[in-house]
């Protein structure tokens, strides 16, 4: 249980690490998906500290369990709000990704939370 646990959880602290570094870089592709979903830009310094937040926690989470299950539960809270806006906007075309990743934050934070 514990291999799964480590898979997934780099593999998501990779994925919203890079989300992090695109937002606070302005990715015209990341910026384009934010405006459809109705987020304004200044929001996208916060929104990337606490992609790289969640994405350290988890990997010292995988040391110490309570903060990797903190970093779980708080990923899946932002993209569950990630995937309010987009149904919110009727943004349909980019509401696949933060679906996706909500999904493998809850598998993460399941996994981490058997793991323990």
């Amino acid at each position: 249980m514990f291999i799964a646990t480590v898979v997934v959880s780099i593999l998501l602290a990779a994925f919203v690490c890079m989300s992090g570094i695109f937002k606070i870089t302005r990715k015209p592709q990341i910026v384009e998906s934010m405006t459809a979903a109705g987020v304004p830009e200044s929001w996208l310094n916060p929104l990337a500290a606490v992609l790289l937040a969640g994405g350290a926690g988890l990997v010292v989470g995988l040391w110490w369990a309570p903060l990797g299950v903190a970093a779980a539960v708080g990923l899946v809270l932002y993209f569950i709000a990630a995937c309010g806006f987009h149904i919110k906007d009727k943004d349909w075309k980019n509401l696949p990704v933060p679906l996706v990743v909500l999904l493998l934050a809850a598998a993460a934070l399941t996994l981490r939370l058997l793991s323990m």
